[in-house]
């Protein structure tokens, strides 16, 4: 069992520089509790993130972490020109020497994209043309590509990543039909969303994982995410979630509410208390947090843990006191607990 975090870096409230600098603070303290990567998301013209370029704030995690690898969760393929993605990727490798991943995706907010000017009908294709870029990219000497949306004419690839053939390469899930693509190509898997479902997903990747020719190599990581606070007690980690939630649902919401519209896939209650009743949060003291999650991970079939420890208008030194107990309590119960996979 591996143990990461997935932080949005929504807006708390808080100058930006401020908040920067207690993300980065929150990274050294995760960098030196046992967590094996930090997770976060892109987005654009919406306070659910005031880190809208993933590179930059991994290029500083690069320098204020020793340990802890670090990976987009995910870069939105349809916003970047490919080559030079690549190319950022390949820094990022060097900077971190070799800790560095990275996520893929298309995006879920189809405002964001038409916003930049990508029609969100054109999104699944311009992601599967610079994925295939990308890809091509870690292979070449040089590179040639002419596709619907980007054209690469005798690229000289003079830059490679430090890992090769190249970084571990993660895809976000949401039901068993999607798990094929990722399953063959060995890439790492994150799921979210209420727990029934969830045990087909891992099931489902395994299966098709098998098919492929394994080669004696680890299993990939079969992640779950939640929304974790631990405090001494468990009426005191509520309070906090109750605290901190709205302002993070605020920015969850606000381009839909804007727009007009519901999400499509993520859903998630306004108040902190459903939240946790449906699986999606868990806190409470160690004991109960270890125990809540220590179920879901053996219903699920996971062998990786993503947190989200930091939300909304939680303040730092509720994090950090989460997260320490997380990782001097939570973490070792959660060590012995065995997945049996299907």
């Amino acid at each position: 069992m591996k143990f990461g975090i997935f932080d949005q870096n929504d807006w708390g409230g808080l100058p930006l520089a401020q908040q920067y600098e207690e993300r980065l603070k929150l990274a050294e303290l995760y960098d030196v509790s046992g967590f094996y990567c930090y997770h976060m998301s892109e987005h654009h013209g919406t306070s659910l993130s005031t880190a809208p370029s993933p590179s930059v704030l991994m290029s500083a995690l690069t320098q204020r972490t020793r340990n802890l690898h670090l990976c987009p969760l995910v870069y939105l393929l349809p916003l970047y020109h490919p080559v030079r993605l690549a190319e950022e990727i390949c820094m990022l490798d060097h900077l971190s020497k070799g800790r560095f991943q990275f996520g893929v995706g298309r995006g879920a907010s189809p405002f964001e994209l038409a916003a930049l000017g990508v029609e969100p009908e054109q999104a699944a294709k311009m992601y599967a043309e610079a994925l295939t870029i990308i890809r091509a990219y870690f292979k070449s000497e040089s590179l040639t590509h002419e596709g619907e949306f980007w054209k690469v004419n005798d690229f000289a690839v003079e830059m490679t990543p430090f890992q090769q053939p190249h970084p571990q390469i993660w895809y976000a899930v949401g039901s068993p039909d999607s798990v094929a693509w990722p399953a063959q190509n060995n890439f790492n898997v994150v799921c979210g969303g209420p727990a029934p479902r969830l045990r087909e997903i891992s099931d489902a990747y395994r299966a098709e994982w098998r098919k492929s020719d394994v080669d004696g190599r680890p299993e990939p990581l079969i992640g779950i995410n939640r929304y974790v606070i631990v405090a001494d007690t468990d009426d005191r980690a509520r309070e906090i979630g109750r605290k901190a939630w709205p302002k993070f649902y605020s920015s969850f919401m606000k381009l839909w509410v804007k727009n007009n519209a519901q999400p499509i896939r993520m859903k998630l209650p306004p108040d902190f208390d459903s939240l946790v009743e449906s699986g999606q949060a868990v806190a409470g003291s160690p004991t109960t947090v270890a125990s809540a999650l220590a179920d879901q991970i053996i219903r699920g079939g996971f062998n990786y843990f993503m947190g989200s420890f930091v939300f909304g208008s939680m303040p730092f030194a509720d994090a950090c006191a989460s997260i320490k107990l997380f990782s001097k309590e939570v973490m070792p119960a959660l060590e012995a607990v065995e997945v049996v996979a299907a």
